[in-house]
């Protein structure tokens, strides 16, 4: 069985193919608790076998072809009208996905992307901005929510941002099966209520991290109650007050003395560390003791008119590398789009529903969930192996006593 983005070269095939039944026991007894229905389950097993399978474009026809079926129409009725609870799945996968990863460091992500669509059919579908394409395009918009340790990272929820004027026209959302329970939500608000599930769920992070989108005053609040360390960034003009004074972020850059910048990697990256200039300012709050809030700015080291500002909610003990080294860790939502994209085809869907968006999005959440754990497994069963090939490559073994390789 060829699995998308999963590649070995230690492993024997059959070693390979042991480590993927054995992790497949999980995935069988989470459709057992999530489909009461036989053929149901049969169908959600079929199409995340054939989501985390190698076929090149996962739209239903292919998807249904890589399954042996003749038509998709097994799988449309599994994303459109079978009776199931996705929102059941989506907290299963929420306990899979970060089982096996260290709870001490695990971040909270928050981001969004764009799904390119034609037409106005599909639910939540209009003209907005989408990073996807870097423009305003006819998309619909998902917000996110990751999870991310030094072992892996994975999505664990998903909204679909439906836009204002949509509850404008009740027939238009009747047609697309929004239900009549939905109504209109800011992203931050979509953001704090998949946050709100997380911590229902016993999800502690270290950080919870986001762009400038994701840091409403009311979101900051709301994370503060929780005693939930943050680094969201803010824009350029954002108000912040010191003692009794308020200013903007970007006049405050003039009052930085030389001497307070310090260089700091945010964290690797496709060439290397990467290293910016950092300083952290104590801003106004009601934090409680042993607590505060700062502005955090970030300096290029090369450009120093590109400038990034963020406001931090910390313990007094975590220092301004703890903090740059959080900012830095943002971009591992970015990756888990750009995995969940290419490998288990987060955007090629054919559905045009409302419960068909959530319902496929949720398959691609479990099936990225699977392959980064299973990679994660793979890798660990590899190290031995690799360690005892340097050790009988007399260059290899020299070179690495050097730190040469």
């Amino acid at each position: 069985m060829q699995l998308s983005g999963i590649e070995t070269s230690l492993l024997s095939p059959t070693d390979v193919m042991s480590a993927i039944e054995q992790e497949l026991d999980p995935i069988h007894t989470i459709f057992d608790s999530c489909f009461s229905r036989v053929e149901t389950k049969t169908s959600a097993a079929s199409y995340f076998r054939s989501l985390i399978s190698t076929v090149e474009r996962k739209n239903s026809w292919q998807l249904a072809e890589q399954s042996g079926f003749e038509t998709p129409y097994a799988f449309q009725y599994l994303l459109g009208r079978a009776r199931w609870d996705v929102d059941q799945l989506r907290d299963s996968i929420q306990q899979y996905a970060i089982g096996f990863m260290p709870k001490e460091e695990g971040v909270l992500s928050l981001d969004e992307t764009g799904f390119l669509k034609k037409g106005n059919k599909s639910a939540g579908v209009g003209r907005q901005y989408t990073g996807t394409a870097g423009r305003i395009e006819n998309c619909q918009v998902g917000v996110f929510l990751s999870y991310a340790t030094s072992q892996g990272r994975a999505l664990i929820d998903r909204e679909l941002y439906i836009p204002q004027d949509w509850f404008k026209d009740k027939l238009r959302c009747k047609e697309a099966g929004i239900p009549d329970s939905v109504e209109f939500k800011k992203k931050p608000e979509l953001a704090q209520e998949m946050l709100q599930r997380a911590f229902n769920n016993q999800i502690k992070p270290a950080w919870v991290l986001g762009d400038e989108v994701y840091s409403s005053y009311k979101l900051r609040s709301f994370l503060e109650n929780y005693l939930q360390p943050y680094v969201l960034a803010v824009a350029s003009n954002c108000t912040v007050t010191i003692d009794f004074e308020q200013h903007k972020v970007n006049e405050l850059l003039k009052s930085v003395a030389p001497n307070a910048w310090q260089t700091i990697s945010a964290g690797s990256g496709s060439k290397g560390q990467r290293y910016y200039q950092w300083t952290r300012r104590v801003i106004n709050s009601d934090s409680p003791d042993g607590w505060e809030r700062w502005l955090l700015i970030r300096r290029n080291i090369k450009d120093q008119n590109d400038v990034a500002f963020y406001i931090a909610f910390a313990p007094n003990s975590k220092t301004l590398e703890d903090m740059a080294k959080a900012a830095g860790s943002r971009w591992t939502i970015e990756e888990c789009f750009e995995m969940a994209k290419g490998e288990v085809g987060l955007d090629q869907y054919e559905v045009r529903s409302w419960i068909g968006w959530y319902r496929h999005i949720t398959f691609v959440m479990l099936a990225l969930s699977f392959l980064t754990k299973l990679r994660w497994i793979l890798q660990q069963s590899e190290t031995p192996l690799l360690e005892k090939k340097v050790q009988n490559n007399p260059m290899i073994y020299f070179l690495k006593s050097r730190g040469l390789a």
